[in-house]
């Protein structure tokens, strides 16, 4: 009995170190985006940029290569460095990276399993919304789709991938200081905006045949 309590508070503990972990680099991504701390924020979104820049400038090999190769140039400088402080020294300190090699890096099987479930989840819900847009379960949000999809039509022909990635990561880290500092006025105008969309909605829906307004209904 005392080891499977004791078993049970163990795996408990572990189950609450994950959660808290979990919500702590939730509550960090939040962070960075709100600037809470201007200097971590201001270099993830310089690094951030700076990387989809390279992506729009050169190929994706080249500048994973050109990473690759500059943290190499790196680290085999530090390493000789530290090699010729302690020969000149006569000191036995060892391997500068002696900490980081002997650090556990393997991925847990429960975590991978974990995570696989987690994305088996959001991609069954995704199947089944497609299926239910794209074989017109629902006249109005198929409508919707097409709408939207008509849309980024225009904006394809004007922007590349790589330039709404970085209109994305600028907005990013720019909407949210600036929903905060005027959530009031902000949400004043979307539920103007929301209001008008339904009311748009429920007329389109009005004039529908009876044959679809009874599928709408069910």
């Amino acid at each position: 009995m005392d080891t499977q309590s004791s078993q049970i508070s163990s795996s408990q503990g572990f189950t609450d170190g994950q959660n808290s972990a979990a919500k702590e680099s939730k509550l960090s991504v939040n962070d960075l985006i709100h600037w809470r701390d201007p200097k971590k924020s201001g270099v993830v979104f310089g690094l951030s940029l700076l990387l989809l820049l390279s992506l729009a400038a050169f190929s994706v090999i080249s500048v994973v290569s050109y990473l690759l190769l500059a943290l190499l140039c790196v680290t085999i400088t530090f390493r000789i460095y530290k090699s010729v402080v302690q020969a000149v020294q006569k000191s036995s300190e060892g391997h500068p990276f002696k900490e980081l090699i002997e650090k556990d890096v393997t991925i847990p099987p429960e975590t991978f399993r974990k995570h696989v479930d987690t994305s088996l989840t959001h991609i069954n819900r995704a199947l089944k919304q497609m299926s239910r847009l794209f074989l017109v379960e629902d006249l109005v949000d198929s409508l919707k789709l097409a709408v939207v999809m008509w849309m980024l039509t225009y904006v394809g022909a004007v922007f590349n991938g790589i330039t709404i990635l970085i209109l994305a990561d600028i907005l990013l880290f720019a909407v949210p200081p600036v929903y905060e500092k005027n959530k009031t006025q902000i949400d004043h105008y979307i539920d103007l905006v929301r209001t008008q969309v339904n009311n748009t909605i429920a007329k389109l829906q009005e004039k529908l045949p009876g044959a679809m307004k009874r599928s709408k209904t069910e």
